[in-house]
């Protein structure tokens, strides 16, 4: 995974290279549903005049950073569709780990709660601090939500490179693009 960071900010490079124009972000996205962690991200807004994607705080449910798209005046529909994937692959990837963070805290306040009853002990100590279990009794926890959640960890791993591979793939189709618009133009105006 971090082998492809330098590629792809490369990529980026790359394509934001051959954009000009106007300014504009690309609005956040959010359809909440009522079983899962809220899907609002942070309410961070860059300038304006911004010609940049811009990296906002970390949302407090996913404690992943938001990404806020810019969108060139003269954006093609094949930078539109690389914009509207990355945009839907950060939503996809904010409300999974949304979701995924909520049910871990709820299963592991439920753990907590279950060993300190078998144990005897209330939730909070006399002294008003809450109690808690010690490392080897936690790592029973973490090892069980590792394994109970295996198959969706799984499942996620596929798509999310599967996103990414598209992304990636789309990318590179939008840099050739530019070069292709770049390469006619300089032709027109030696031609004339």
């Amino acid at each position: 995974m971090a082998a492809l960071r330098p590629r792809r900010r490369a990529l980026l490079r790359l394509c934001r290279a051959f954009s000009s124009g106007g300014c504009q972000l690309a609005p956040e996205r959010g359809g909440e549903r009522r079983d899962a962690a809220p899907s609002r991200v942070s309410r961070f807004c860059p300038p304006r005049k911004s010609c940049h994607d811009w990296i906002g705080p970390p949302d407090k449910y996913s404690n992943l950073r938001p990404v806020h798209f810019y969108i060139p005046e003269n954006e093609s529909p094949l930078e539109q569709k690389l914009r509207e994937l990355r945009q839907e692959t950060q939503d996809w990837n904010q409300q999974f780990w949304a979701n995924q963070n909520l049910t871990f805290l709820k299963e592991k306040e439920k753990f907590i709660d279950s060993r300190l009853k078998a144990k005897g002990l209330e939730l909070r100590a006399e002294s008003g601090q809450k109690a808690t279990l010690n490392a080897e009794e936690m790592a029973d926890f973490y090892k069980q939500f590792l394994s109970k959640n295996f198959q969706k960890h799984m499942y996620y791993n596929r798509d999310w490179y599967r996103r990414n591979f598209a992304i990636t793939f789309f990318m590179g189709k939008v840099a050739l693009e530019r070069i292709w618009n770049k390469l006619g133009l300089k032709r027109k105006k030696t031609i004339n």
